[in-house]
Order: structure tokens, then sequence, then C-alpha cells
């Protein structure tokens, strides 16, 4: 029998299943347990894009159980709902156990191509890993996040995803008093770092075991026949299958001006995903040191910190595994192409954004030459680069170097940049560009625009903005004002671990 038969999901209703993959890990791994109503829900937001990848029809939330079940308020029959147990090192600490302690995992749907996804509420209530913690979201929060998870889907990053939101007026205290939400996540499994921190800091060696062959089994198969020159353990593959993925996330990270603002190992991806959306930010002003998270005071987070966090990561993950692993030399050795995938992945991206397909040293010199001079002047980020494809498309130079106070230095670098690109034909140069540009991408400005009118039950800013988010690198003349320098105050916009 086709275990994937289980998982079928009738168009009416997005009916999900509970016996999933993850589910028959056993209850070492979870904890099997209802969410928490929310009074009198209501929809927030809902993404169409994903609701198409799940294969279900446009009008998949009218059905009458939708709004219960994607609130918490309902448990499908037959599902098995749960929260996993991790652990992990926050800002450089070991933190012990943590887990979920506000999701809980509905169970798994079936994409069209047979894919199988996880479909997870955020903000469904007290788990046993809540800790000092409501069990809650906040509307705010659940705003950023799912719109984040669309952005940067779109934008070509891997994320985990967003289906939809739904609200309610119960008051949860934050800083000041707001309103509950639920925003359901989809990806192809929520395992992060931390769930083999977990196992492996409090010697439960079987299972740490069991959790690996899992992940290798569903998502990482071809570490049972590693390829030339990789370690022979399957378990060592498995950490250098994660160790490039990671570098290539890092890479579009960097590439977007993209800052996560929490990187503990409990919000690192096993599968190199984007995940855990709370005080992000794209840059605005492009400053390498800058620091996106005020509960970080230190700056472990910031942007140009990323990538050898990602490596602190990774070696917590190796230390996690060698129990698995066994010679420490097997483990380094896996970790050891994070060193020059990384420095690979993100200068193939900075020459996509120059039009360059095939980057050169001297390629990778002139987009450095350009980030020098941003920085300097703190030259916004997005528009730099939009507006460096708009010269490539026939604008005026100064539509280019109008951004910069010191316009003869800018000038002097886009003489040497249509010198040296000079031999790429203006198509192909410009196609590349319009891919790897964006127009647009959600600045904390335009979040909190939308957040303040969905406080006022007001969600048409909203959707107009996962609309635009969803096609980023199209013009949308009707939205042209955010594609714009921020607005002054949106410098004072301060985020947190709560947010």
């Amino acid at each position: 029998m086709d275990q994937r038969a289980n998982h079928a999901c009738p168009p009416q209703l997005p009916v999900v299943s509970g016996h999933g993959r993850f589910a028959a890990l056993g209850p070492a791994f979870h904890t099997e347990l209802h969410p928490t109503p929310i009074p009198a829900p209501h929809w927030v937001a809902r993404s169409t894009g994903m609701a198409r990848e799940l294969g279900w029809p446009a009008d998949w939330w009218q059905a009458p159980e939708a709004l219960a079940l994607f609130a918490g308020n309902r448990v499908a029959a037959g599902t098995r709902p749960l929260a996993s147990v991790y652990a992990g090192h926050q800002f450089g600490h070991w933190a012990g156990q943590l887990g979920d302690g506000r999701a809980i995992l509905l169970g798994e749907a079936v994409a069209p191509g047979g894919e199988l996804l996880e479909l997870q509420l955020k903000g469904s209530g007290l788990t046993p890993y809540s800790r000092m913690g409501d069990g809650r979201a906040v509307l705010r929060s659940s705003i950023r996040e799912f719109l984040a998870s669309e952005a940067m889907h779109a934008l070509g990053i891997p994320t985990t995803r967003a289906l939809c939101i739904t609200g309610s007026d119960l008051p949860v205290q934050r800083e000041t008093l707001e309103t509950a939400a639920v925003v359901t996540r989809v990806a192809p499994s929520f395992i992060r770092f931390g769930h083999f921190e977990h196992f492996s800091h409090s010697d439960q060696h079987a299972e740490l075991r069991q959790l690996a062959d899992f992940v290798i089994d569903h998502f990482y198969p071809a570490c049972r026949e590693p390829a030339a020159g990789q370690p022979g353990n399957a378990y060592a593959a498995l950490l250098a299958a994660v160790a490039l993925r990671t570098a290539s996330l890092m890479a579009g990270w960097q590439a977007v001006g993209f800052m996560h603002g929490v990187m503990n190992t409990d919000n690192m991806s096993i599968l190199g995903l984007t995940i855990d959306y709370g005080p992000f930010q794209f840059m605005d002003g492009f400053d390498p040191g800058h620091i996106c998270n005020h509960s970080d005071p230190t700056g472990r987070y910031a942007y140009n910190r990323q990538p050898p966090v990602a490596f602190w990561n990774l070696m917590a993950l190796a230390q996690a595994l060698m129990p698995l692993i066994g010679e420490s030399d097997h483990a380094l050795a896996a970790l050891e192409p994070y060193k020059t995938a990384f420095p690979q992945a993100l200068q193939a991206r900075m020459a996509a954004k120059l039009g360059v397909a095939e980057p050169r040293e001297q390629h990778h010199a002139l987009a450095e030459s350009l980030l020098g001079l941003m920085a300097r002047e703190h030259t916004d980020y997005t528009l730099t680069w939009r507006r460096l494809t708009e010269h490539v498309a026939g604008a005026p130079a100064d539509t280019f170097t109008e951004l910069f106070v010191d316009r003869a230095a800018a000038g002097h670098w886009l003489l040497q940049y249509d010198e040296l690109l000079a031999p790429v034909p203006q198509g192909q140069k410009l196609d590349l560009m319009q891919k790897s540009n964006p127009r647009f991408v959600l600045r904390n400005y335009m979040a909190e625009q939308a957040i303040a009118q969905a406080k006022l039950h007001d969600f048409s800013v909203l959707q107009d903005l996962l609309a635009v988010l969803e096609r980023p690198f199209d013009e949308h003349p009707e939205h042209a004002a955010w594609a714009g320098l921020p607005p002054d105050w949106a410098s004072s916009i301060h985020l947190s671990c709560s947010s």
C-alpha cells in the first residue's frame, strides 16, 4: 500500500494526516497534544501561491472547517498533532532543552509532485516546551513571518513557507498588550541543528542515530553512497551535505542584504532553509556591521558575521554528531568545503547582480569596490543595485550616481563597470540583472504599515504587499513608493527577539 495514500487532501477541505514521517519516530522525539483554541478567529491573510503548490483549490479557505482547523480550534479526524523537543546554543551559550514552545505540527500534506510537506501552527498555545512563555504568537510577528517567508521564496532563497494567518482579539502581553494570531508554516521538515544537539548532549545515542538515519533516508539519501573525495561515513557525509546547503543559504542572505537576527543553533534548519523569522531585516542603508536585533548588543549576529556564525553553528552540529561520526578528522573534513563553497556561491550571486554569468577575479574586485563605496555612505542596498540595472537598460548615469554623496567616486566606478562589462551583450546582462536585483524587498517600514492597518482589521495593505513581494523583480508601478528610499522614520524601528 502506498504510504502517501494516507495523506490525500480532499479538495473541499485541506485535511492533513497526523500519521506522518516525524510522528513515526516515537515519543522520545515529541509530545502529542492538541492546539489551544482562540476565541472568535478570523482570516488575516492567505498565500494563494503556497496553496497552489499544495495542490489545493483557490477557494480552499472557504470550507466551513478550514478557519477552525488553521486557528487551532479544531483537530481533523485521524490526526495526531505534536510538538517536538530539541535543544540549542543561544547567542553562543548552551541553553539546554528547548523545543516547540508555541508550535504544533498538524501533520503532512502531499504536493501534486508527490513531495510530502509538513504543516505547522505557530502560536497555537502552550506545549511542554514553552518554558516561561505563553505559547502564543501576536499579530505583529505573525504578519512579519508570513510576508518574509513568501518574499524570500520569491527571491529564490530557501525558506520555510507560510500558508495563512488567522487572528483573534485574544489579548497577549508582550512589551505592550497585543492580540493573538496563528501562522501556518509549511516545509518538508522543521528539523533543526538543535534536534541533534538535544539527543547528543543527553547521551541518547540510539535516538541520535535514529534521527540521523531518518534525515538521511528522507532528505539526503546520497549520503549512503558518498561521492569520490567525500567522507565514507554516512553521518560525516550528512554533515558535509548540510554544510554545503548552509553555505548556499548564507550566500543568498548576503546577496540580498538579509539579516536573520537570531542565528541560534535551534534556528538553523537541517535542510538549509531560512527558518524562524524574528527580528529579521532587509538592509536599508548598507552597513556591513549592522545589527538588526536590539537583543544582540554585542553584534554576534550582525550582517557581516552571519557567514562565520553559520560555520560556528555547523561546528556545534558536528560536535553533536560525533557519537556517530567517531573520528574528529572526518568531521573536520566534512566541514572544510564550507570555507570555499560559501565565497564561491556569494561571488556567483554578486557577479549575477553585475550582469556576469561567468565571474572572474576582476568582477569580484568590481563588486567589492562598489560595496566599499556603499558602506562609506550607507547607500541604500536594494536601490543601488536596481539603479545599476536601470542604467544597463538605458537610464542615464545620474540615475545611479545621484544615490551617492560622492558622485565623482560613483561616476568613476560606473565608468569602470561600463568598460569591464562592455564585451557582455546588453540583453544578456540585463536579463541576468533583472532576475538578481529585486525592485522590492520587505523593508521593516513596509511591514509596519501592513501591521498598523491589520490591527484595525483592515488587511488591504497586507494583501497589496504580499502581491508585490510575490513578484519582487517586476515593476508594479501602482506601488512605486515601496521601491524608493525608506521614510526617515524607518530608522527608528527597533526589533528584538519578541519581534
